[in-house]
């Protein structure tokens, strides 16, 4: 019988969440320089609750000239950074259709995971993005390769609505009242430098934090669809960590 915990739409999932950039192709349009030719960029990534990837871009950037002749995109994302051997980790493309977005909890989400977008997001030329995703090509090591549908690698988005509406709130609670859980979470769970971590967002399947340019992630043991199991799973972490 197939684990839901390990199954490839799972651990894309945990891939997208665990990082804060990715590889954006497009196709270049009809009018510039190389047509009909792929064109990758560097972009900074966020993710919705059900691992959508957001993106703020420019509209004076190449790829979003591009997006508005063909809005299919490939999006790279690289879980290698660190290995010996790159080729052994995890790395998938995801296939689908970027849509400009003005939904309030897409621009907080992105904003969280990277504050220092604040400075330009407002600039009339910038928006924020959200890839609809239809398919994704993970490779997690040697052997480990897997075509999977847009609707398992997706979590379901109304499993947690509550939790969604209360995220703002266990953000900054946790930042401001618990700011030594946080690094104990990194320090002691996850194996990271001890410093001033920040929560930066949380979901039914775990948590987000960031200390200056790092990003990590820390799994729930289990789902939580309610900010009071939210809150729960995290003062269980929380010994957990002091005992470890």
């Amino acid at each position: 019988m197939d684990d839901p915990e390990h199954s490839p739409g799972r651990s894309t999932r945990r891939l997208l969440r665990s990082t804060d950039r990715a590889y954006l192709a497009t196709r270049r349009r009809g009018d510039a320089p190389a047509p009909d030719w792929p064109y990758a960029a560097l972009v900074l990534l966020a993710v919705d609750h059900d691992a959508s990837p957001l993106l703020l871009i420019s509209a004076l950037a190449e790829h979003t000239k591009d997006i508005a002749r063909d809005n299919r995109v490939a999006l790279l994302v690289d879980g290698t950074h660190g290995l010996d051997d790159p080729l052994t980790g995890a790395r998938a493309t995801l296939l689908g259709r970027i849509e400009k977005t003005a939904a309030p909890r897409h621009r907080a989400r992105f904003l969280a995971r990277h504050p220092g977008a604040s400075m330009y997001a407002d600039f009339k030329d910038f928006g924020f993005f959200r890839v609809a995703v239809e398919r994704a090509h993970l490779v997690a090591g040697f052997g480990r390769i897997h075509w999977i549908a847009g609707d398992e690698l997706l979590d379901a988005a109304g499993d947690a609505p509550e939790l969604a509406a209360a995220e703002s709130e266990i953000v900054r609670h946790m930042n401001r009242d618990h700011a030594d859980a946080l690094s104990l979470y990194a320090a002691k769970l996850l194996g990271l430098p001890s410093g001033a971590w920040a929560m930066t967002g949380i979901d039914a399947e775990g948590l987000d934090l960031r200390l200056a340019g790092c990003v990590a992630r820390l799994d729930f043991p289990r789902r939580v669809a309610t900010a009071e199991q939210a809150r729960a799973e995290l003062v269980k972490l929380a010994k957990k960590a002091r005992t470890t």
